[in-house]
């Protein structure tokens, strides 16, 4: 979906919250979510939503950034590390808040996997475009 995330961009070895892009949207944003949801096809990507407004597409990585991954985050082997790009909507006053983030998942052989924040501007001007095409105000 997004070829830059392959990309490892300002990764640092810590588990802090993950970079959000934000953008409200005057009514719940059906068009973003189904290209969100049709953009997420290629042949290493997976659409999933998860709950009632999180939507995911989740993305295997090339072979030298999956052992990047692996190395650097002791990682597990036998399941390996994806980029995710999740979108949340959160109904408020205004209409629907949408929340997109940004990161690696790598698995550990124990414990909960590492979330790897992907930091770039590049990604997220692209993002704030698409909101705004879609109608929605970045925040």
């Amino acid at each position: 979906m997004f070829p830059v995330l392959t990309l490892i961009v300002a990764c640092t070895q810590q588990i802090a919250p993950t970079p959000t892009k934000s953008a409200q949207f005057e009514t719940y944003p059906e068009r973003l979510f189904t290209t969100f949801e049709t953009e997420c096809d290629g042949l290493a990507e997976q659409f999933e939503k998860i709950g009632n407004r999180v939507f995911e597409c989740q993305e295997l990585l090339p072979p030298e950034t999956t052992a990047f991954l692996i190395l650097n985050y002791d990682g597990y082997p036998l399941d390996l590390p994806k980029s995710v790009m999740r979108m949340t909507s959160t109904k408020n006053a205004s209409g629907y808040r949408v929340d997109a983030e940004l990161y690696f998942n790598v698995p550990q052989k124990k414990g909960p996997a590492v979330k790897v924040p992907v930091e770039s501007k590049a990604l997220d001007a692209a993002i704030g475009a698409l909101f705004q095409r879609m109608g929605g105000t970045p925040t």
